[in-house]
């Protein structure tokens, strides 16, 4: 009776409605300090511009933080772990897509420098050629070395801050009086969370192995 917008909701009704009702109700129930999610999202989606690449990661990043917050209250039926399953695998495409691109701009340098190197003669070029693939080369594998570095960092990020949540709740199952907590999860939350963090080092492994 009380709503700010009545159902059905569509994504920008429900995002009006987190905002609208974050204080009185929602942030009781996940922390407060994810209202920035919130607003980064509606900022974000609702935007009269096209998105690039970095921006799509960090919605995608925020959306699985919000999954993961309300995930720590319930699985909704089973509904929360299939959407979170479903934006860490579009994490992953747009990690491959990145990586492919890097990798195909590398290319594309070699070969024009390889098509210069050609037109000239080898015997009086090589010092110069050698020096110009070096300053051609660099600034794009210093930029694909760097985004490859946050790409790494932002997921063992996540990985560390995943373990330090579900491990309190672990360490209460085991021992009640070791950890106090505002509210008890259940075992089905426990098992949830050992699975999201399984997950989260496959990501590592196989972005290891790309």
């Amino acid at each position: 009776q009380i709503l700010y917008l009545k159902p059905p909701w569509t994504l920008a009704n429900l995002l009006k409605c987190y905002k609208k009702h974050w204080m009185a109700v929602f942030g009781y129930v996940v922390p407060r300090s994810l209202l920035s999610t919130i607003e980064c999202l509606s900022k974000h989606l609702y935007a009269d511009k096209p998105f690039d690449s970095s921006t799509v990661r960090v919605l995608l990043q925020e959306s699985k933080k919000l999954l993961h917050a309300f995930s720590c209250r319930s699985d909704y039926n089973g509904v929360l772990p299939q959407a979170y399953a479903e934006v860490a695998k579009l994490c992953e495409t747009l990690g491959g897509v990145r990586a492919a691109l890097v990798e195909q701009d590398l290319s594309e340098d070699i070969m024009v420098l390889s098509e210069n190197a050609a037109c000239e003669k080898m015997e009086a070029t090589m010092p110069s050629l050698q020096s110009t693939e070096e300053k051609e080369l660099q600034p794009s594998f210093h930029v694909a070395q760097e985004n490859r570095h946050q790409e790494i960092w932002s997921v063992l990020e996540g990985v560390w801050n995943t373990m330090n949540l579900y491990s309190i709740e672990l360490f209460q199952k085991l021992d009640p009086s070791a950890v106090t907590m505002a509210g008890k999860a259940s075992f089905e939350e426990a098992f949830l969370g050992l699975q999201k963090l399984l997950a989260a080092v496959k990501d590592i492994r196989e972005g290891i192995g790309r």
